[in-house]
């Protein structure tokens, strides 16, 4: 089954590509051309971006940053991020906004549900940045809750891994893999897949969520369209 509406969540990390810091622009227009793919088959596409490339909140409250400053920190560094990504999609000339819980108008849209449903109905692709807007909520929980609001149909969660499984299949190689898991189960396992809050936010609006590996080239493509890629969590 081919979705209507998705939300993708991508990590700030995975534009980091051959890079330490920042973003590499190679990874960054193959992406876009991932999206594009997606976008040509007439999917509404909403994208939440982290930012830990440039800033992790958390990791500046531990270096002993205000731990409310070092979040909005973080939140300024997914609006680069967004503004990288909307310029990489915009040169492969695909239709895309911006819109951050934040406002900074000179750069982007402020976030208003009506106006982001009504740029996807017109096959706009659509950026959250900033999260929540709030400090201690992660971009997990960003992505989560702009999914309800736009009435997606799943969340597309891209990592460096295939899916999910019991354990870390990088440290292990006997580690299992799970194509269909429920919420219940996750939890039951004690699987880290969200931080909690998005997690449990997921699990209550019966938000599915695909944990896929975004940089196997088609991936994006086909998880759109309802194949079985990646590991899928439903209630």
């Amino acid at each position: 089954m081919k979705y209507k509406r998705i939300l993708l969540k991508l990590s700030g990390e995975a534009l980091l590509g051959k890079n330490s810091y920042g973003i590499d622009n190679e990874k960054l227009l193959d992406y876009a051309k991932e999206i594009k793919e997606l976008h040509f088959l007439g999917i509404e596409i909403a994208i939440v971006i982290g930012g830990g490339n440039i800033y992790r909140g958390v990791a500046g409250a531990q270096n002993g940053i205000d731990r409310v400053q070092a979040d909005y920190m973080g939140m300024l560094a997914t609006v680069i991020n967004g503004l990288a990504l909307q310029n990489a999609l915009e040169s492969i000339d695909i239709p895309t906004r911006l819109q951050t819980a934040i406002k900074m108008e000179s750069i982007a849209e402020p976030f208003i549900k009506r106006k982001a449903t009504r740029h996807l109905e017109k096959g706009r692709v659509v950026i959250f940045g900033s999260g929540t807007g709030n400090p201690y909520f992660t971009t997990d929980s960003a992505a989560v809750l702009r999914a309800i609001e736009i009435n997606a149909d799943v969340i597309l969660k891209g990592t460096r891994v295939d899916g999910i499984y019991d354990v870390d299949p990088e440290k292990n190689k006997e580690a299992i893999k799970f194509d269909d898991i429920s919420f219940e189960e996750t939890i039951k396992k004690g699987l880290k897949i969200m931080d909690t809050t998005a997690f449990t936010l997921s699990k209550e609006n019966k938000l599915p969520i695909i944990v896929f590996d975004i940089n196997i080239k088609g991936n994006l493509t086909k998880v759109g369209s309802g194949k079985k890629i990646g590991t899928r969590v439903f209630s």
